[in-house]
């Protein structure tokens, strides 16, 4: 079952509750963190669940690593890509490469990547999106104009009428210190750190920073992963 009519949920046993059902349908998300905080696991995470559950159409798109690699990582935590194949899509920079060129003329990265993905809203009718990562994104784009370039950016995949989740390698401090324009062009922001709990022991945590039409707790939570399913849980030692 859904959250409610308007709200997308995460499927994380415990941060649900904290989004108040879930997260509002056509947000634009941002997932922060550094690496090795999931963020990819949980992105692919929530759409596999969708495709599960509701069989809901999404597509992953992984400008960082190729999808054999994404696939058999996820395949690794317990999550049966055959049964989700019709639903959940999984494009990598080799297959969206090959797609460019044959709609290329002359025209900048970005503007053949957009072009690309309209139309694969409009052949499979998504109702997610998901972008790993954002830093490769800017890179392959060549940004020059950072504020002006992602605002329309932004404004796009509005335009999109689907619910985005974009990865980002920064840090939860360097994103959300106000000298980041993607923090403020976000609907959402949750972050994922990598905890010292003792001197042997790391924990990882995830916060929900940033969640428009949502009063949502912004407290950090210890983010698990057991037989298949993410949960949070209080955090209860340092």
């Amino acid at each position: 079952m859904e959250a409610g009519d308007s709200r997308l949920k995460t499927y994380i046993e415990g941060f649900d509750r904290i989004l108040e059902g879930g997260i509002p349908q056509g947000h634009t998300v941002l997932v922060a963190g550094t690496p090795g905080t999931m963020k990819s696991s949980i992105t692919y995470y929530i759409l596999y669940n969708h495709a599960m559950e509701s069989k809901r159409t999404s597509v992953y798109v992984t400008l960082e690593q190729s999808r054999e690699s994404l696939m058999r990582q996820m395949e690794k935590m317990g999550m049966n890509n055959e049964k989700v194949k019709d639903q959940l899509h999984v494009l990598d920079l080799g297959i969206i490469r090959k797609k460019l060129k044959e709609i290329a003329g002359g025209t900048s990265w970005l503007h053949v990547f957009k072009t690309y993905i309209a139309n694969l809203k409009q052949n499979l009718d998504f109702d997610m999106l998901v972008i790993d990562s954002m830093e490769v994104l800017e890179t392959m784009a060549e940004i020059r104009n950072r504020r002006a370039d992602l605002f329309y950016f932004f404004e796009w995949l509005h335009d999109l009428g689907v619910t985005v989740f974009l990865i980002s390698e920064s840090s939860s401090d360097r994103l959300i210190d106000g000298r980041f324009d993607e923090g403020y062009l976000s609907d959402g922001i949750i972050t994922l750190k990598m905890q010292v709990v003792r001197d042997v022991e790391m924990q990882r945590r995830i916060r929900c920073v940033k969640m428009r039409e949502t009063n949502h707790d912004p407290s950090y939570y210890s983010l698990l992963y057991n037989n298949g399913r993410f949960q949070v849980t209080r955090v209860i030692s340092e």
